[in-house]
C-alpha cells in the first residue's frame, strides 16, 4: 500500500483543472448525471488504480474498481466505472487517463522484464534506479512494485553506494580497502555497495571485500568473468549489473548468472492505451 497525500492529489488535479472545464461550462451540461468508464485497450499489467480512485473521490465522484493494481488483465478489460455530475467527470477524465496510461506502461514493461529473466533464473531480481522522470517518483515506485520489480534506492540517504565520483575526493582513489573500511565502520547497519566501471576496478574492488559489487555497463561476457573471479576472491559478495539493460537484452544478462539486475528502462516505456468513455445516465 502506498500513501498519497492530499497535497499530491490536489497538485495532480490542479495541473489540469484549476479553472474548470471551459467546454463543459459553455455547453451548460455540467449538472447532468453521467458515467465514465476506463478500459485497457490491450492486455497487460495494471497500475495507477488506487491513486486514480483517490483523485476521483476528491472530485466527489463515486468509483467502482473492477480490478486491482498489479493484476494482469485481458484486452478490453474495464478498469474503473465512475458516477457523478458531468462537470466533475470531465475534470477527472484526462488527469486519471494520463496517470493510468503512464503507470500501466511502466508496470507492464517491468513485468515483462521480470518474466523473461525469471524464466532463465527464478531467483533473479530486477531493480529500478532512482533515475525516474523528474516529478514522477511517487508514481514510479508504485508502478515498479506493481510490475514485480524492486527499488534499487529511493534516494542517496537510503543506502551506501561508492561511485567513482566519490573516490576521486578520497586521498587515494584506488584505496578501495581504506574507503570500504571507513564506510563499514561509520555505517555498521548498512551493506557496502561499490560500483566498478571496468574490469580492473572490479577485481580491485573484490579484493576489498564489499557486500555488493555493481558493474556499470559491463557486457554479459564480462559479467561472467567477474562472477567467476568473485567466487574465489570474495565469495560472499553479491554481483549486480547496471547500465543499458532493457527488454532487448535482459535475457542475455540473466543467462550470465548475475543475481541482481538494475535498470532505468521501465520509466521510459511507452504509455499503454486507456480508452475513456463518458455518457449521460
Amino acid at each position: 500500500m502506498f500513501y498519497y497525500s492530499e497535497q499530491l492529489l490536489d497538485s495532480l488535479l490542479l495541473s489540469d483543472i484549476e479553472y474548470g472545464d471551459l467546454t463543459t461550462r459553455l455547453l451548460a451540461i455540467g449538472n447532468q448525471q453521467g458515467v465514465m468508464t476506463f478500459c485497457r485497450k490491450a492486455a497487460g499489467r495494471v497500475s495507477g488504480l488506487t491513486l486514480s480512485e483517490k483523485l476521483l473521490n476528491r472530485l466527489s465522484l463515486t468509483v467502482v474498481c473492477h480490478v486491482s493494481d498489479g493484476m494482469d488483465v485481458e484486452q478490453g478489460t474495464i478498469l474503473l466505472t465512475v458516477y457523478g455530475q458531468a462537470a466533475q467527470l470531465h475534470q477527472g477524465w484526462k488527469v486519471v487517463q494520463n496517470i493510468l496510461e503512464w503507470s500501466c506502461g511502466v508496470a507492464n514493461y517491468m513485468a515483462r522484464m521480470v518474466a523473461i529473466a525469471k524464466q532463465i533464473n527464478p531467483q533473479i531480481r530486477i531493480a529500478c534506479t532512482r533515475k525516474s522522470i523528474p516529478g514522477t517518483k511517487t508514481l514510479s515506485i508504485a508502478a515498479i512494485s506493481h510490475g514485480e520489480g524492486i527499488l534499487h534506492r529511493s534516494g542517496t540517504a537510503e543506502s551506501v553506494l561508492l561511485f567513482a565520483n566519490h573516490r576521486r575526493f578520497w586521498s587515494d582513489p584506488n584505496d578501495w580497502l581504506g574507503m570500504i573500511k571507513q564506510l563499514r565502520c561509520n555505517a555498521p547497519e548498512k551493506k557496502i555497495i561499490v560500483e566498478a566501471d571496468n574490469m580492473n576496478e572490479a577485481l580491485q574492488a573484490l579484493v576489498a571485500q564489499p557486500d555488493i559489487l555493481q558493474l556499470d555497463k559491463f557486457n554479459p561476457k564480462q559479467v561472467r568473468i567477474v562472477m567467476f573471479e568473485a567466487k574465489v576472491i570474495a565469495p560472499h559478495c553479491v554481483i549486480s549489473i547496471a547500465g543499458g539493460v532493457n527488454l532487448n537484452n535482459i535475457a542475455d544478462f540473466a543467462q550470465s548468472g548475475v543475481p541482481l539486475i538494475i535498470t532505468s528502462a521501465p520509466y521510459y516505456a511507452a504509455p499503454d492505451d486507456i480508452k475513456v468513455v463518458l455518457e449521460p445516465i
